[in-house]
Formats: structure tokens, C-alpha cells, sequence
């Protein structure tokens, strides 16, 4: 596949569509073994949460080779790699979604409830719900072996270098998430607010900052054979960044509106998440306040008007304008980096366009 992609629009629909072809090509070679095990019905769920999405890690690992090395010669080794970072993140989001229990993703039935609508279009026995759980719960390791699958057999020839990579990076984000999981229901040992928050901080850079950003590039990076200079500068650019995206998803979870998103209107409140966006809001408010809304957090029955008090309250105690100061103090820390670092200038400006679009988006 020879084709050299625009660094100037990252995400162009070009790249975008050959990353989507990469997985639909994918998909259909299972399409015979899942028949004949009996289990075709995983393959149309396993295809609606890969037809879309940001493609933001996809993006990164491209990038980060290009950053080393320049535009490949034959593009799909690299986008095989690449595409497979999608596959582990849809993954991690249907098993998100169960715990969260999450009704939507990406403006469509997340994947438990496709199956909880499969149970009751074939007149199933027993509990919808218990079987569209265990379903996402099977589909969710299916795509996390799919997309082992579909970097091992990419025959990138940097792969050896960037398995250590993909290893740790699956490590990392199995176990942030179960720190956020800790986190949320209070059994990480944390004896105060500030506690939590350092908590909170941890599943920033481990859920989030490695898992999104930090390793796609580095992957994408190691697949072009960089060096340890350029590893460890793309290494800071990625954290930085990757937790500033999470901090805007965090603020998004609040304001968001779901036309916009495609989740529901403060989906964090409803969960009862306490973020470092929330977790700051209830360190800087007065005690009647900080009650108010740790009250609201996660309680049933919340309406409209709940989730915006709580939105209002966040807001009134400058937690909101501080997130933002983080978000944007992270941009030019990330950016100084990439002007200062040893890689082509393809890479430089791909991954500065990428980086604005990570941190500056309504979605």
C-alpha cells in the first residue's frame, strides 16, 4: 500500500478509511470460524463498536512512526499495527460500558444492550440482561485476542521492538481500570478527599495518558526502529497529552451535551464519578456545598435539573476553570516538546495537529 497521507490533517479521511478497511478486512476472515463454532451473532456487535469512534490511537501509532522514519513505502504492515490499537480499545470499552452500565456508545445501544435486544427478538429464555452481560463480557476478550491477533500476523518489521510496548500498554490499562473501579467505590485506602484525588491522578496518566496516547506513539514509534531520545521525548509528549484528553472527557462527562457526544447529559454525575475535575470541586467548596453535591453524585432518580446543580456547583468553585488551565498549560508543554525533539518534520506537524484536536474537541 503505497500511500503517503496528509501530516497537515492527521485524521483525514483518507487515513481514517484505510484504518477502517484494515478492521472490516479483519472481521471478515472470522467470519468462517465464528460460523463454524455457532457463534456468528458476536461478528455484527463486534462490527457496529468498531465502525466508528475518534481513531485517535490508530492515529498516534501512524503517526509515531512517521515521526521516526517518514512516511512508509508499503503503509499496511504499519496500519495493521496500528488498526489493532482500535480493536483494544473497543474491547475495553464493552467491558466499560457493563461496569459503568452504560446504555449507550457513540449514540447507539452499547454492546450488552444489542444483545439484550438479540435475547428478546429470538424469544430467549431467561434474564435479557444476564445474557446480553455475559455476551459483552465474552465479545470484550474476543476483540482483546482479535486484536493481538491482528498485530502479530501485521508482519511489521519493527514488531519485535514494539510487543514489549503493546504488552505493557494492555497491562497498564487493565489495571488503571481497576483502580478507577477502586477509586469509585472507596477501597483504595484513601482516608480523604485529597487522597482520592492523588488516586484520581494515577488513573489519569495509567487509564488514560499511557493507554490513549503515550503508547500508540511510542508503539508506532518502535515499529520505525527510533531511538531513545526521540522514545523519550515522544514518551512526555504522550502523557502530557493523553491526560489532558482525559481531563476534557472528564469536563465533557459534566457539560456535555449528548447530541454533541453521544452520551447521555451528565453521564459522570449519574455514574457517581469522581474525577479530578469532581474531586477538586469538592476540595475547593464550602462544607454545605461539598455535601450537595457528593449527595447528587451517583444518587438515583437524578433528573435534568440535578445534574445541572451539580454542574453549577463544580463550576462555582473554579474546579471547572482549573481543569482547563491544566488542559491548556499540558498543550504547550507538549508542544515545546515536540519543537524540541530529534524527528522529521512530517511527524512535528502531525503530531501537533493531533495533539490540538485530542485536547480541543466537543466530543
Amino acid at each position: 500500500m503505497s500511500t503517503r497521507f496528509d501530516p497537515a490533517s492527521p485524521l483525514s479521511a483518507p487515513l481514517l478509511s484505510a484504518i477502517g478497511e484494515t478492521i472490516t478486512r479483519f472481521l471478515d476472515d472470522q467470519e468462517t470460524l465464528l460460523a463454524t463454532i455457532g457463534s456468528s451473532d458476536l461478528l455484527p456487535v463486534a462490527r457496529a463498536g468498531t465502525a466508528g469512534g475518534k481513531r485517535l490511537r490508530p492515529a498516534y501509532c501512524y503517526w509515531g512512526y512517521v515521526a521516526a522514519a517518514g512516511q512508509p513505502t508499503d503503509a499496511q504492515p504499519l496500519l495493521d499495527v496500528a488498526s489493532s490499537l482500535d480493536l483494544l480499545h473497543v474491547s475495553a470499552l464493552v467491558h466499560d460500558d457493563l461496569i459503568d452500565d452504560a446504555d449507550t456508545r457513540r449514540g447507539m445501544p452499547s454492546a450488552h444492550k444489542q444483545f439484550e435486544a438479540l435475547h428478546a427478538g429470538r424469544g430467549g429464555r431467561g434474564s435479557a440482561a444476564e445474557f446480553g452481560t455475559s455476551s459483552a463480557i465474552l465479545l470484550g476478550d474476543l476483540l482483546l485476542m482479535w486484536s493481538i491477533e491482528l498485530a502479530d500476523r501485521s508482519g511489521a518489521p519493527g514488531l519485535d521492538q514494539a510487543r514489549p510496548l503493546l504488552s505493557v500498554m494492555r497491562a497498564e490499562v487493565t489495571a488503571g481500570q481497576f483502580l478507577d473501579v477502586s477509586a469509585q467505590y472507596g477501597v483504595t485506602g484513601a482516608s480523604s478527599v485529597a487522597d482520592e484525588l492523588d488516586a484520581a491522578q494515577r488513573i489519569l496518566e495509567y487509564k488514560s495518558g499511557r493507554y490513549s496516547i503515550r503508547r500508540p506513539v511510542q508503539v508506532g514509534a518502535a515499529l520505525a526502529g527510533a531511538d531513545d531520545d526521540l522514545q523519550a521525548a515522544l514518551a512526555e509528549f504522550g502523557s502530557v497529552i493523553g491526560r489532558a484528553f482525559q481531563l476534557r472527557d472528564d469536563v465533557l462527562g459534566v457539560y456535555g451535551r449528548p447530541e454533541v457526544t453521544g452520551k447521555p447529559y451528565g453521564g459522570d454525575i449519574h455514574e457517581g464519578k469522581r474525577t479530578v475535575l469532581v474531586l477538586t470541586a469538592l476540595t475547593n467548596a464550602s462544607p454545605a456545598e461539598a455535601r450537595e453535591l457528593d449527595d447528587l453524585l451517583g444518587a438515583p432518580g437524578l433528573t435534568d435539573g440535578d445534574v445541572d446543580r451539580a454542574a453549577e456547583i463544580i463550576e462555582s468553585t473554579g474546579a471547572r476553570a482549573h481543569v482547563d488551565r491544566i488542559i491548556d498549560d499540558g498543550m504547550r508543554q507538549a508542544i515545546a516538546v515536540l519543537d524540541s525533539a530529534p524527528m522529521t518534520s512530517d511527524g512535528r506537524t502531525a503530531l501537533a495537529q493531533l495533539a490540538e484536536r485530542s485536547v480541543n474537541r466537543a466530543h
